[in-house]
């Protein structure tokens, strides 16, 4: 991952690579640094942007080589859209662009000067967006690329130019926290990235000691006897196709005080789904190793609030199987007991996740939790609904569905309600048991979330359903094709704002 540092130097005195400077479309004069720059070099941006080459649309990025006019090689004017638009998500997208066109070429130094480009946003909020643009936006999976691996460019370094030692601290800060939010989106894209023959249940549980390195992180992985004990039948019958066994990952942060309830959060684990003996269509089968992003995010925010020192309690709950057809697997027709002691009769193997969760949710209760969240590529009904880029959000708290809007408005990771209306219950009542795994395709995505409610009892819950955003198929500013890892940042900004009481502080 690129090296974040902080320099106290003026952009004028820089000397090194690649130095970028910002303007934007509506503006008719150039500032801050760029005007500094423009002056030193005897006009050489503004000659630039006289010439129509350079308008300043956002993420528009021109190349300028200084020919020894100015210390630094060369300046990468970035446009950043109308003024007036600009905001923390507007800046990921164009650092985005910045640092992928330094990388292009061939640049390993890039730096940037923040103050004058702060507008209406904080400093330490403008540079955690600027470094989380520029390590989101250069992520690659390449484990297991084996060719040309020599000709491959990185951007080495990003460095954050002060202008005094009290700014240098504030950067630093910043920065820090931006790394480690960063490093926990790596985490997490590299888990569902990695093809379920390395990406087993065990494997997962073994990755997940990766969060323990924190002392105030505790681990706990349960096997099929521990399961069994439990009466957790919903999570091992879906397991049961599949000669990898099921593992239960629960791990436990205490960074608050003694006795003070934890937040929860889920995350569905199911390291390959074939569908079952209800067996999905092959086309595009080979994506579902990534139906572990829900837990994989869970990980890795259960590791960031451990690196972050999160001053709260939180348990991160991640039941852990592959889903497929065998002698041994699960039917339609069949009837569950839960570890609720709830019945639950099958009428699809596909919908497997539900099941596993429900298990999962009434363990979470054990914590006595302020709250649960859990988090689950779980509808191809909420893509139906809200399309590739949306999080459907269900739940049964006002309070806490507002806080997580205000997260996913910080954050820009597009978030949207959809209802869980009592009615929708009637969808899933069997003549059997006393619920279906499915109620059918009409609102698919809700009838899940009402399966999952009958599951967490009074506590205030949030079902994110991502099934949309969590794998991409088409490249985004600062999230490359591939796995996401949609939810991390989410979870980590709501978590935030409630350890440090603010706005956005969600009460019991």
């Amino acid at each position: 991952m690129t090296k974040i540092e902080v320099k106290k130097e003026s952009p004028a005195a820089f000397r090194g690579e690649m130095l970028a400077v910002c303007h934007f479309e509506d503006s008719k004069k150039l500032a801050g640094a760029a005007l500094q720059l423009d002056r030193q070099s005897g006009g050489i941006l503004e000659d630039v942007i006289r010439r129509g080459d350079f308008s300043g649309k956002h993420a528009q990025v021109s190349i300028v080589y200084t020919r020894g006019a100015l210390p630094v090689h060369r300046i990468l004017l970035l446009g950043l859209g109308k003024k007036e638009k600009c905001d923390l998500e507007r800046f990921r997208r164009a650092f985005s662009k910045a640092a992928r066109a330094a990388r292009d070429l061939g640049v390993g130094e890039l730096a940037v000067r923040l103050e004058p480009l702060g507008g209406s946003c904080g400093l330490e909020e403008l540079a955690e967006a600027v470094v989380e643009g520029v390590l989101l936006g250069l992520y690659r999976f390449r484990k297991f690329k084996t060719v040309d691996r020599d000709e491959v460019k990185d951007l080495r370094r990003l460095l954050l130019l002060a202008a005094d030692d009290r700014e240098a601290k504030r950067l630093k800060a910043a920065a820090g926290t931006a790394g480690i939010v960063s490093k926990a989106v790596y985490y997490a894209r590299d888990l569902a990235s990695t093809p379920s023959n390395e990406m087993t249940p065990t494997d997962m549980a073994r990755r997940a000691r990766e969060a323990t390195a924190s002392k105030k992180v505790r681990i706990t992985t349960l096997g099929i006897r521990e399961m069994e004990k439990l009466g957790m039948n919903a999570l091992l019958s879906v397991a049961r196709g599949s000669m990898e066994p099921a593992r239960f990952i629960i791990l436990e942060y205490s960074g608050g005080r003694r006795g003070d309830r934890p937040f929860v959060i889920v995350g569905k684990g199911i390291t390959f789904d074939s569908g079952g003996i209800s067996l999905k269509p092959p086309d595009k089968m080979e994506e579902m190793k990534a139906d572990m992003s829900g837990g994989a995010a869970v990980l890795a925010v259960v590791k960031a609030a451990s690196e972050l020192e999160l001053p709260l309690n939180l348990v991160g709950l991640v039941p852990a199987t592959e889903n497929l057809p065998g002698g041994r697997a699960y039917k339609p027709g069949d009837v569950l007991r839960s570890m609720s002691g709830q019945t639950i009769e099958v009428i699809s193997t596909d919908a497997e996740g539900r099941l596993i969760l429900a298990d999962a949710l009434t363990y979470a209760g054990r914590f006595k939790p302020r709250a649960i969240i859990d988090m689950a590529t779980l509808t191809g009904a909420c893509i139906i609904a809200l399309g590739d880029d949306v999080i459907g959000m269900m739940g049964t708290d006002g309070a806490l569905k507002e806080s997580l809007r205000r997260a996913a408005d910080e954050t820009g990771e597009k978030l949207w309600e959809l209802p869980i209306w009592e009615d929708y219950a009637e969808l899933i009542k069997s003549d059997v048991a006393d619920m279906k795994n499915t109620g059918g395709r009409a609102g698919g995505a809700i009838t899940a979330a009402v399966f999952l409610s009958k599951f967490v009892g009074a506590t205030p819950w949030v079902h994110l359903d991502i099934a949309g955003p969590a794998w991409l198929n088409k490249e985004k500013p600062y999230i490359p094709r591939g796995a996401s890892a949609v939810g991390v940042r989410l979870l980590l900004r709501f978590l935030r704002d409630q350890a440090l009481k603010k706005r956005g502080k969600w009460k019991e």
